[in-house]
């Protein structure tokens, strides 16, 4: 075996643990994929003859891409962040690998090992981990989630353990106060439906579109929905279900997302933002409104997640 073959299998053999802190810090799948393909191109030009815990080692480096991710976030978009491989309409387009050279077998885009990466955080802790700004998040996961000495944590800050520890415990703080058991089942709910109606549109059933609306359902869009220029209001569920039905050629390429905090839909070809659909789902399970949501400047200031369907 090469010293190349060995390097990429022993990645492999971490590669699961790598992508699984990735994930909780940056609350995305496409960009856990980032930071992982990131880590490999690091390992491939560096010289690690003389690091005695390989593992270790890429987890601190894992770690250190996250956290440069996160605080780009922050310094990127005004308010709000975004925790997943899109922009605003007004961006670039997204690219998921640099530099040219693959990281060996990757099984980015799984749609299986993504739900299992969503379900082992859960949607509320999601909700809560992306109120936290990059180092409390850092702290938080390194230490309480994947039990990393403060010592190192602090390493990969630049901070003290003293610093590092109190950073976890601000964030523990926070997390307590995360969503109630009602809460989690809301988000629960709320998932429920978006696939539903996701689904609905994907396959054109009008029938069942209109099954997941409520009565009194409302739906607005605002001036950059159409080409009219004007805001679109509907209201009831024969005017919503048949707008939501002409828009269904997009529904191939939407997704669902936490959006601020709720489950809803976002339309992101080529890993361009250009449309939300936030969701308000009654406990009956029932759409009681829609906004639809394309101005570039409303969609900078969306907090958004990524979730596999």
């Amino acid at each position: 075996m090469t010293d190349s073959d060995w390097l990429a299998a022993a990645f492999e053999a971490h590669r699961g643990h790598l992508r699984a802190v990735a994930y909780r810090l940056l609350g995305s799948a496409s960009d856990a994929d980032d930071a992982v393909q990131d880590t490999w191109l690091r390992l491939t030009g560096a010289d690690t003859s003389e690091v005695e815990n390989l593992g270790g080692w890429l987890t601190t480096v894992a770690a250190r891409v996250s956290l440069n991710m996160l605080r780009s976030r922050r310094r990127e978009e005004p308010v709000g962040g975004w925790p997943s491989a899109v922009e605003p309409a007004a961006g670039g387009s997204i690219s998921a690998v640099t530099g040219g050279v693959a990281a060996p077998s990757s099984p980015a885009g799984d749609p299986e090992d993504e739900a299992v990466l969503a379900d082992s955080v859960g949607l509320a802790l999601l909700v809560v981990l992306d109120t936290l700004n990059p180092a409390e998040r850092l702290a938080f996961v390194l230490h309480d989630m994947f039990a990393m000495p403060f010592t190192e944590v602090a390493a990969v800050l630049g901070r003290t353990p003293e610093a590092t520890r109190q950073l976890a415990s601000r964030a523990r703080r926070r997390i307590r106060g995360a969503p109630s058991p009602d809460r989690a089942a809301d988000l629960a709910r709320q998932r429920e439906v978006a696939t539903a109606f996701l689904a609905a549109s994907r396959g054109g059933d009008f029938g069942a579109l209109v099954a997941l609306l409520d009565s009194e359902v409302t739906l607005a869009g605002d001036a950059s929905v159409v080409p009219s220029r004007k805001p679109v209001r509907l209201r009831g569920v024969d005017a919503v279900a048949q707008g939501a039905f002409a828009a269904s050629a997009r529904a191939g390429q939407s997704q669902l997302a936490l959006v601020n905090g709720s489950v809803g839909i976002v339309f992101a070809p080529a890993g361009r933002l250009q449309v939300v659909l936030a969701l308000t789902v009654s406990p009956a399970r029932r759409i009681t409104a829609i906004d639809v949501i394309a101005d570039p400047g409303r969609l900078r200031q969306l907090r958004l997640a990524l979730l596999p369907d």
